[in-house]
């Protein structure tokens, strides 16, 4: 070896080993890093995951399996098996893999009778396939993709989502109660599971009992978040917990599920599922929109979620604390939470209550 190639060599491994070191301290500092349990569902809890990840290793999803809509849906009806959807985003928010990994997961094929399911689904479907439950399926997928932290479905029971209306009405399923709740013009009074007496997985109580802090959001409010807390061993942990539990407030209000709604109207909804008064403190967007991107979201008939003198004061009444910051990262004129600001935010406050 001649010593240009010698020193080319040297200054290779050096570069490398300079790399490893780093990936190393900052894989120790991640394990150390604060016990988080996310509770939700959607779009918005994955999110939050990716920004979550670049300050802990300790992460918890829990998530709902109360989705009927969809290619989950359409999995749950032909295979029997519990919605996938949702738990899949959640798995790729948290895995450490290849970016050609995750397009291949996240690939909806485009023709035949496959049309606009996802690959990530049928892969879970296939692990369910060659496990003893969807539990154990969960957590074979968890460990495949090299999952930071851990994501568990709620329940491994198929329970399905109602919805009643203030006009007396009942809505049966997930994905049609946005649907109803347009078309009858009638806001959601409450939502309810069935069966009664779901049973969670024990792993899921244990780490809300062994939490540093405790997320709920950001997510769909009646189909995604609150299903989870409908469970009664859930709320009974999310009482018994003594972590500060943390309401992640959503940019924009839901069509046909929180139209109108401002902060504490949301805050309310969640008291009101759970029957006690357990949220320390909520996070809220204080960003403006460029009406660029917030016309196309007014015509669907969304609205910047925000909060006014006077609820910051009713919530303060009810011994919760507002925290508010400029949480928007839009991109391609898709609205969304900005997850590394809001993660930071959320992590500073648990390390400076300990």
């Amino acid at each position: 070896m001649n010593l240009k190639d010698w020193l080319k060599s040297f200054l290779w491994n050096r570069d490398l080993k300079y790399i490893m070191d780093k990936k190393m301290v900052e894989k120790r500092i991640l394990n150390k890093g604060p016990k988080v349990v996310v509770i939700g569902g959607g779009t918005g809890l994955s999110i939050l995951l990716r920004g979550l990840k670049k300050f802990t290793s300790n992460i918890t999803a829990i998530v709902t399996v109360a989705d009927d809509g969809g290619g989950s849906g359409v999995l749950r009806e032909d295979l029997g098996m519990l919605p996938p959807g949702d738990i899949r985003n959640c798995i790729l928010a948290l895995a450490n893999t290849e970016p050609i990994m995750e397009k291949l997961m996240q690939y909806r094929f485009e023709e035949g009778q496959l049309k606009g399911q996802s690959f990530g689904n049928l892969f879970i479907a296939a692990m369910n396939g060659i496990s003893d439950n969807f539990e154990e399926a969960i957590r074979k997928m968890n460990e495949v993709l090299a999952v930071t932290g851990k994501v568990l479905p709620v329940t491994i029971e198929d329970i399905t989502l109602y919805a009643k209306l203030k006009n007396g009405k009942v809505i049966k399923g997930e994905s049609q109660i946005p649907i109803k709740v347009k078309e009858m013009e009638s806001e959601i009074d409450k939502v309810f599971i069935k069966p009664d007496g779901v049973i969670p997985l024990d792993e899921s109580i244990e780490a809300i009992l062994n939490a540093d802090v405790i997320i709920l959001g950001p997510g769909s409010l009646y189909t995604s978040v609150i299903p989870n807390l409908l469970i009664d061993d859930v709320s009974k942990a999310l009482r018994k917990s003594v972590a500060p539990k943390v309401y992640a407030a959503n940019v924009m209000t839901q069509p046909g599920e929180t139209d109108g709604y401002g902060v504490l109207k949301h805050v309310e909804a969640i008291i009101a599922h759970l029957k006690c008064q357990m949220i320390d403190y909520v996070f809220v967007n204080n960003e403006e929109i460029p009406l660029a991107v917030l016309k196309k979201y007014v015509m669907d008939g969304a609205k910047p979620i925000t909060i006014s003198k006077e609820e910051r004061s009713l919530l303060y009444k009810k011994d919760i604390k507002v925290i508010e910051g400029s949480f928007v990262d839009i991109k391609k004129d898709y609205i969304r939470h900005d997850a590394d600001k809001l993660s930071e935010m959320i992590i500073k406050l648990v390390l400076k209550r300990n």
